[in-house]
């Protein structure tokens, strides 16, 4: 009976070992993943520090280039109506100049 108690509780302290041998390994995984996030956060924050300013930079920019666009794009709206009516112009001219041309030859000819 005295060895019976004996092993087991030898095979009780070897269990405890290996737990103990097994969760100082956990710990040791955890601590360098636990580093690796730190100074991931650490580079990650250095990153994105300025972001904010940056963005509400970019925004400003954006909308100032919003207002320059719709400005940019009246006056093409102008320039273009300019262009139809010297379009129609230079159509009409034209048309004019061919139909007087046709006369002139015959104007010419009697002379």
């Amino acid at each position: 009976m005295l060895t019976f108690v004996v092993i087991l509780n030898l095979l009780i302290s070897l269990f405890g070992f290996y737990l103990a041998w097994r969760i100082w390994k956990l710990r040791r995984v955890l601590a360098a993943a636990a580093d690796i996030v730190a100074k991931a956060e650490q580079s990650t924050y250095r990153v994105l520090h300025g972001a904010p300013q940056a963005i509400s930079r970019g925004q400003l920019g954006v909308h100032g280039l919003k207002k320059r666009y719709q400005h940019l794009e009246f006056q093409l709206q102008r320039v273009q109506r300019v262009l139809m009516v010297l379009g129609f112009i230079q159509k009409t001219y034209q048309s004019r100049r061919r139909r007087r041309g046709k006369r002139s030859p015959g104007k010419i000819s009697s002379l």
